[in-house]
Parts: C-alpha cells; structure tokens; sequence
C-alpha cells in the first residue's frame, strides 16, 4: 500500500469517526473517564487485560511510547499504569505485567486519566489506565489459564498460568507462576550474486530454538495505618534456550557446483530476579512521602560452536567457538515528598540514585590447521579480542523537581526540572571513567476545549542512556559473515530536544476516541557507526556521529460501529507516517535515515462482541510502509525487513463456565526478506562486491486457551 493511499484512508477513517461525533451530544463532564466493573459484566471477563481490551483507544493509551523514554536504567517519573492509584516498585515486574494476572472480579473501576495533578503517584506523560481494586474484609480468586500452540512444523507446546489475588483486611495480595512457550523454527533461503550480477552462493538452513519461560510473581501491600502503606513485589524468571542451526550452502563460483553442510549449537542459560518495595506516609495536610527501590540481577550465558562437512551425514570438524556471558544488575531508590502549595498548585521533590553494574565477557577460538588447540577454547586456536572482557558501572543521582498549576478549570501545566550527575567506570581488558552532568527540563501544557477535547504540548530535553553493549566487544547478531564487533569506551549520550503536540478527542457516549500528534526531535551526539579501519582491518563501531532530527505524524482512531447497526463492534485504525536524517553521517558522507524513525507504519483492528451468545470474535493486520529501513556500515549497507501480520481470535464461553478462546497467527506466513549489498573496500568507494537476498518465515501457529475464575 504506497503513502499517499494510507494517509487518504486514515483520513477518510477519522472523518467518518468525526462524523459520527457531531451527530452525538456529549454528557461527559470532566476530562477523565470511569468504567465501572458494570460497565464490562456481559462480556464475563477473566482478566483485567479482557476488560480493557473493550475499552476504544486503549491501544493507544498502552501503546504509547513517551516523549521521555531517556533509556531503560533506572525508574524515572513516568507510567502508563496505576493500580490503586499506585506505581508498583519494579521493572519487568512492573504494572502492565500484572494485566493478565489480577481477576476481573476483584475491580471496581478503571479509569482514564487525562490530565496532570500531584495528586498522581506519576507524571502523566500522555493518558494513565488506573485500575482500582474492591475494597472488602476478605476476597479472594483465583485465575487459571492452560493453552496449547500448534507451530507450523507440526510442534505442540503446552503453557498455562496460576493466579490468585486478594484481599485480607488491611492485606492486598497477587500470586501467579506462569509458564509460557517461546519455541520457534525460522526456515531461511539466501541467495547472493557477485558484484559482475553472476551467481555466488545460495545458503538454505533451519533454525529451532527450544524455550520455555518459567515466571513467578508476587505483589503484596498492606496499609499499616490509614495513613501508612507499605508494599512488596517479586519477581524470578528463567529459561534456557537451546538452538540448533542447520545450513546446506552451495558455491557457486567453482567450475562445478560444491555443497557444504554446517550444523551450530547454541546451548544456553537465562535467569533473573527482581525484588522491590515501597513505603508511603500521609500527613493530615494533603502533603506526602514516599521512599521505593529495586534491585535486581539478570544472567545470561551463550556458546556457540559450528562444525561443517563436505557430505551430508559425512565426518565434521569444528570451525568455531564462540562464548558469550553477561550479568546486568541494578539498585535503584527514589525518594520524594508531594505538598500543595496553594488551590491547584502542588510540588513534589525528590531525588532518585541508581547503580547499575554490567559484566561482560567473549571468548573466540577458529580452526587453524597446525595450530594447536586449546581445550578452553572448544578445542580450537584462540582468536585476540581487545576489549572483549569488561565491566561497567554507572552510579548515577537525579534530583527532581514536578510543578503542577492548574491555571483554570481548562487549562493545567506541569513543568519539572531534572539534574543528572553520573560516573560511568569500565575495568577489564582496559580501565576508564567519566563524568557527566545534565539538566533536563520539561513542559508539559494541557488544554481542555471541552470535556471530550483535549490539545497537550510538550517541549522537552531528553539525555538518552548508553547502552552498555556498546561499550565492549559482542558478538555480531545480524551478520552471519562477521562474528563480532568492536566496542567503544569513550561513547558520550545523545542528547535531544522534543516537541509534540497531541489532540485527544473522546467521542460522547463512550462511542470512540480520536487521536492526532506530532512530533519532532532535534539531536545531538547521535549515535551511528564510526570508522576506525586499520590499515589492515576494515572495522566500525558505535560512536557518536553529530546532529539528526526525527519528525511525523501520528493518527490513531478507535470507534464503535452503532451508525451501521453494530454497536458491540470496534474499529480501531492506526497509522504513522514519519521521516528521519542524520546531517552529516562522516562514514557514507550522504544523509539518509536511522530505526526506528523509517517511514512508518499502520495497523487495523476489528473485534466484534456478541454478549446474547456470550462470544466474540476479532482480527488484527499490522504493517509497515516498504521503505527507508537502512543501516549503513563501512563495508555494507543492510535494508531491514519489514513484515506484516494478519491475526485472528475467536472466544466462547462455554462449558463450565470457562472460556475458550482460539487463535491464529501469520495467517499471512509472511516472509521476512531483508537485502544486504557488500563492497570490496570501503562503502565510500562504491565497488561492489556481492549483494545478499535472505527470505525467512516462521510459519503460522495456532493456540487454544482454555481460561476460567474460581
């Protein structure tokens, strides 16, 4: 579908929506929304996730990605769930974790927060799902879930979850374990040609990987007085994913075709734990404190061997051994006091520390012959990699300061100021250490033009965090030809200046929601592949390459279809329409665009309830516009691939009072078939060397879901 078709039928989709507005009168008065448990009781919902799913706009409001996503270390200000009007203390245990987890028979409410208030445990940085929880003596459920998912090579894999949630006088409680198949065969053909257009090789391989997710969870709060709360939440996650890969590659530059085999395993181990809390004081005057940390600790160990053969079924020898180990952890506490100033103005401060700490460390051994092997290398010749055992650590302090104004009864500010101070230290194979300071203001003003109305700004200074990958040498994940890449100690944050400006608009009558934003990035510092070739070894890294800029448009609308006689079906449209540029990229010496700020993407959604059969049904397609994904090397450029995906459900209630719910994914089996072309020498000199055309697919999978309350 081109550009111009997808903005005329976005627009042709929100005029509808607008519409079917004006012909409605709106009798909502205030900004923010409330569904009341009533409001979701003839759908018979499982989970919490069940009721939102009915809710217009919701994929919006979750899907959003906030103008202030600086990096993911540490906790920051922002979330886009509450519950109870509450943050949960943790990260990958955060609150849109607990979706599927807490019974939809434990809510009371869920409301949609659109503006900006002290009041909030968090800054709203677009719209916030609270979800609020009965308040009773003693309450209990339990949610389970078995499932099934059939893969395309005829592979059946089980899953199921376990909740139970709560309340026990002043204890709120939510248990759950959960296992989850994350197996997956990828079939691969790649066919390449020389730079003179002859045939070079084609490469045909398998890849299974063999994982299951298993996941404990526990959030408990218990409220000490009616002023005090304490709580807890845990988290402890491990798979081991074991891989095996099978290629079958045929050359063709040999007077007579010649086949090889190789076969790699790729055995591996992962696990993670996650432990936080939070305590909260109330004074009698409306003013607060409150005191969080996590800690947590992530283990990831990968080995990576080939061997190859001339005959299929024939003698191996092994080509390559390739270890990589890491530990990420974090410790992490916020701290802040909340009063009100005056009538509509309230300020909070506070000041958030963190250390993060990262372990890394690579080993490489190739087949040399005549050389002799060494046993801690899978028997073959070690290969010299600089800086390829590292650690890094960041110790970090961010005072803060939130103000928010209410002007008037229409128009709301909330302005903060931030200061970061950081020391990022790396020892290992080679030892450095940096300062950095920042100050990080942002401007966010809400004006509500109606109740349903709603313009937000927001102008902001955003420091990006440093990936700690990049600080050392790792091995290469999309690139076959090339094994590992080279690190860089001396990277600096990107820093940019964001603008957006979003119109919300909420149809009367709970019939939809429209959505517009528009945004634009200035950066400097960006961060894109630098040259530092020998003159012997053509190589590049990440660095720090100067200024860019991000810029598009955004356009979501989700409507119920009661103007054509289906008021229990949702329509929800989505489309991006974007563009990106670094100034002066010195490695190609051209301007072009950076991921993920291609030229956009779009997605339909209907779902169709059925409340008198107690059912209903749904089907997403997800696409992206076919151009502008391009990643520049010094001897390469690679065109990512870009896919769609068609996905189709339909649910029942039915024996016992259980759900059963079906499902279909890439329906499309749609093939993913990125191009890489090669040059002999640098990208700058233009000789051609090979181009690369490499067609995968998953296949499609089926799942049944059988879920129920207790």
């Amino acid at each position: 579908m081109s550009k111009p078709s997808l903005i005329t039928l976005s627009s042709l989709t929100l005029s509808l929506a607008i519409t079917c507005a004006q012909a409605q009168q709106s009798n909502e008065n205030d900004a923010s929304v409330r569904f009341p448990a009533e409001y979701f009781s003839e759908y018979a919902p499982i989970t919490v996730n069940d009721m939102l799913n009915r809710i217009p706009g919701i994929e919006l409001i979750l899907g959003t990605s906030s103008s202030s996503s600086g990096g993911d270390r540490g906790l920051g200000s922002s979330a886009q769930i509450l519950i109870d009007g509450k943050r949960l203390a943790g990260k990958a245990n955060e609150a849109s974790s607990q979706l599927n987890r807490i019974a939809a028979n434990e809510v009371n409410y869920i409301e949609i927060i659109r503006g900006s208030s002290s009041d909030l445990d968090v800054q709203n940085s677009g719209q916030i799902v609270n979800i609020v929880l009965k308040e009773a003596l003693s309450r209990s459920s339990i949610s389970t879930e078995v499932n099934a998912t059939h893969f395309a090579d005829g592979t059946l894999e089980p899953g199921g979850s376990l909740s139970w949630s709560g309340q026990s006088g002043k204890l709120n409680y939510l248990l759950s374990g959960t296992v989850v198949s994350a197996y997956e065969h990828t079939e691969s053909f790649e066919h390449s040609i020389n730079g003179d257009l002859s045939p070079n090789d084609t490469i045909a391989f398998d890849r299974y990987r063999e994982q299951t997710n298993y996941t404990l969870n526990a959030n408990v709060a218990y409220a000490l007085t009616p002023r005090d709360r304490i709580a807890f939440n845990m988290l402890y996650n491990e798979s081991d994913p074991p891989t095996t890969l099978d290629r079958v590659i045929t050359n063709y530059n040999l007077p007579t075709p010649e086949v090889r085999y190789e076969r790699e395993a790729i055995p591996s181990t992962s696990d993670n734990w996650e432990f936080g809390g939070d305590y909260e004081h109330g004074f009698t005057n409306g003013s607060r404190i409150k005191g969080l940390f996590i800690i947590n600790d992530k283990h990831t160990d990968v080995l990576r061997e080939r061997f190859f053969s001339t005959a299929l079924g024939g003698p191996e020898s092994k080509n390559l051994y390739l270890s990589t180990s890491s530990r990420y952890r974090e410790r992490i506490t916020r701290n802040s006091y909340t009063m009100n100033l005056r009538e509509g103005q309230g300020i909070e401060f506070g000041v958030e520390a963190a250390q993060t700490i990262q372990d890394s460390a690579l080993k490489q051994g190739v087949l040399r012959p005549g050389s002799a092997g060494d046993p801690g290398y899978g028997g073959l010749t070690p290969v010299p990699l600089p800086n390829a055992n590292s650690t890094v650590e960041e110790v970090r302090y961010e005072p803060f300061v939130i103000h928010n104004w209410q002007l008037n009864p229409k128009l709301s500010l909330e302005s903060s100021l931030v200061a970061e101070f950081s020391t990022i230290s790396q020892s290992g194979d080679l030892s450095n250490e940096r300062d950095f300071q920042y100050i990080k203001p942002k401007v966010d003003l809400r004006y509500n033009i109606s109740n349903s109305l709603q313009l937000r700004t927001t102008l902001e200074r955003v420091v990006t965090q440093l990936s700690f990958a990049d600080f050392s040498r790792a091995t290469n994940e999309r690139d076959d030809d090339q094994d590992t890449v080279a690190g860089n100690p001396h990277l600096e944050p990107e820093i940019s200046l964001r603008g957006e400006v979003t119109l919300d608009y909420r149809l009367p009558e709970d019939r939809g929601t429209i959505n517009a934003r528009y945004f634009h990035y200035e950066y400097d510092n960006k961060i894109g592949k630098v040259d530092i070739s020998t003159p012997t070894l053509l190589q590049s890294t990440n660095g720090n390459i100067g200024s860019a800029a991000a810029y598009g448009l955004v356009l979501n609308a989700s409507f119920r279809l009661g103007f054509i006689g289906l008021p229990q079906a949702l329509f929800t449209s989505a489309v991006t329409v974007q563009e990106s540029e670094f100034h002066n990229d010195p490695l190609i010496s051209r301007e072009h665009g950076f991921p993920p700020y291609d030229r956009g993407s779009y997605r339909f959604t209907y779902r169709h309830d059925l409340p008198q059969y107690k059912m209903s049904y749904g089907v997403t397609f997800n696409d992206r516009i076919d151009d502008g994904r391009l990643l520049w090397d010094v001897d390469n450029r690679y065109n990512l691939a870009v896919g769609s995906d068609l996905t189709f459900y339909v649910e029942k209630v039915g024996f016992a009072g259980l759900t059963y719910r079906f499902e279909a994914n890439n329906l499309e089996d749609y093939q993913l078939c990125p191009m890489r072309r090669r040059y002999d020498g640098h990208i700058r000199n233009g000789v051609l060397k090979e181009i690369e055309w490499a067609c995968s697919t998953t296949g499609r999978r089926y799942a049944l879901k059988i879920r129920g309350n207790f």
